[in-house]
């Protein structure tokens, strides 16, 4: 079982940046899309940003385009989120999970920010922003 190590959370004042990083203790092909979700508490999980480990190709949440930036190391057991211009109501725990399968398309049903699609999760890891 492939286990995912997240690290790089903290706090940072708004407006502040924060980057997170996700390794998996061993490089599988599987692994078709990697993301970042984020949880605050009492409320539901919420898709970040994904990547395609195959090329790279990202999705956004519409609530962080053009501040977060998701990204991958080439051995592509690492994943990055770059946090820029961070606002007080994105403090949350932040997760990576990973999306394991073996089909041909990158096609994910219900969209690849959908944690129901990914089937190993990080342990999370707290980002605080202060006011």
């Amino acid at each position: 079982q492939v286990e995912l190590v997240e690290s790089g959370g903290g706090s940072v004042q708004a407006g502040g940046s924060l980057r997170l990083s996700c390794t998996a203790s061993a490089f599988t092909a599987s692994i078709q899309w990697m993301a970042w979700f984020r949880q605050v508490s009492g409320k539901e999980r919420e898709g970040v940003a994904a990547i395609y480990t195959g090329d790279g190709l990202t999705s956004y949440a519409a609530s962080v385009k053009g501040r977060f930036t998701i990204s991958q190391m080439n051995a592509k057991n690492t994943v990055y989120l770059q946090m820029n211009s961070l606002k007080p109501d994105e403090t949350a725990v932040y997760y990576c999970a990973a999306m394991f399968r073996n089909v041909a398309t990158k096609y994910v049903q219900g969209g690849v920010l959908n944690e129901h699609a990914y089937n190993v999760w990080g342990q999370g890891t707290q980002v605080t922003v202060s006011s």
